[in-house]
């Protein structure tokens, strides 16, 4: 999910979250409760979808280190600069296979939503996931759109 942009931008307004804000991932429930308790680190996510969901957060709230602790090491890139102009605005989880607590790989299909200066935008995206260690990682992604 990382943009980029090939013209230069302004850096968006900086982003907010605090442990009693909503969750960027879109659940009900606070940042702390939701994805921020395993962006914290000693929890991992028991779903694949649940992963998804703090992966986005993560983007969201401009955690690279996460993302880059959650991607699988055949595939993780050496490093991770996320755009600080493109604002994760929502997130639409379309369908999930597998990725179970008892599975040990899964899909999860998902939009996500953002906005890049003024302009709006999506990124529709079949995720693969794997367990590795025992945790749930982020593989590979098939572009939808």
């Amino acid at each position: 999910m990382s943009r980029r942009a090939s013209r230069p931008h302004r850096p968006a307004p900086a982003r907010r979250t605090t442990a009693d804000s909503p969750c960027p991932c879109g659940l009900p429930a606070s940042y702390a409760d939701c994805c921020g308790r395993f962006h914290a680190g000693g929890r991992t996510a028991p779903t694949c979808e649940a992963l998804m969901r703090s992966r986005y957060a993560a983007f969201a709230v401009q955690d690279p280190a996460y993302l880059l602790r959650t991607w699988h090491p055949d595939t993780r890139p050496a490093t991770l600069d996320l755009d600080p102009g493109t604002r994760w605005t929502g997130l639409e989880i379309l369908g999930t296979t597998e990725g179970s607590p008892f599975h040990t790989t899964g899909t999860v299909t998902f939009r996500a939503h953002f906005t890049h200066g003024a302009a709006p935008g999506s990124l529709h995206e079949q995720s693969r996931f794997v367990r590795h260690d025992g945790a749930w990682v982020y593989t590979t992604a098939v572009f939808a759109d």
